[in-house]
């Protein structure tokens, strides 16, 4: 997300509803992110839409496991200050511009993020009982702790692994998903990265306040 073509993206927010994921009884949610107010759980309209399409695209014993969607600005900017203040202590000779870029590429900054636009989605594969299958590395690993088994197309990750990514990333990007490839979990959809990665003028979706 440092890449300043992101941030020129205009938005032309269409308005739809952050709408709860769970009403359907189509996917299986994880609570690991359960908030108080249960907005983990809530995504645009037409995101949800097309996570129903994903999961219906995926080979039989397999389903989607939702961890998290929409993300308050108030809790993205926290997670972004926290992971700077770790670059900041790791790396004391790094100016703050150079901290603010190295945090973006993990961490989206506030204004541009797609979790808090309701865009985005963090999620996994499971198996028909509802267990999590080997992706390589545990949701939400850094570079760091991973040594960057994280990023959606490493290399040294095992063959097991390596074709669970493959069949999520080929079931979310046919549904009209972008993937963010520092994170194999993270997918999202009209926010300004996927205009980006969609070649689309303007982003559907900016950031929202909850309701």
């Amino acid at each position: 997300m440092s890449d300043p073509r992101v941030a020129a993206i205009p938005v032309q927010d269409c308005g739809e509803d952050l709408v709860d994921i769970r009403v359907s009884g189509a996917f299986l949610v994880d609570e690991r992110k359960h908030d108080p107010n249960g907005h983990y759980a809530h995504l645009r309209q037409g995101a949800l839409d097309r996570l129903q399409h994903a999961q219906q695209l995926l080979p039989s014993g397999l389903r989607l496991l939702i961890v998290e969607g929409y993300r308050p600005p108030t809790l993205q900017r926290a997670y972004f200050q926290e992971y700077a203040t770790e670059l900041r202590h790791a790396n004391p000779g790094w100016s703050d511009s150079l901290i603010h870029e190295a945090a973006s590429r993990y961490v989206s900054p506030p204004q541009i993020a797609p979790h808090s636009a309701g865009a985005a989605v963090d999620l996994t594969l499971a198996d028909q009982d509802g267990q999590e299958v080997d992706m390589g590395t545990r949701m939400n690993a850094s570079p760091e702790e991973s040594g960057g088994d994280c990023y959606t197309h490493a290399e040294p990750i095992n063959p097991r692994a390596r074709a669970h990514r493959e069949t999520l990333c080929r079931a979310m990007s046919e549904a009209g998903f972008v993937n963010y490839p520092t994170e194999w979990w993270h997918f999202s959809y009209g926010d300004r990265y996927w205009a980006l990665h969609s070649s689309q003028q303007t982003a559907l979706y900016g950031p929202r306040d909850p309701a």
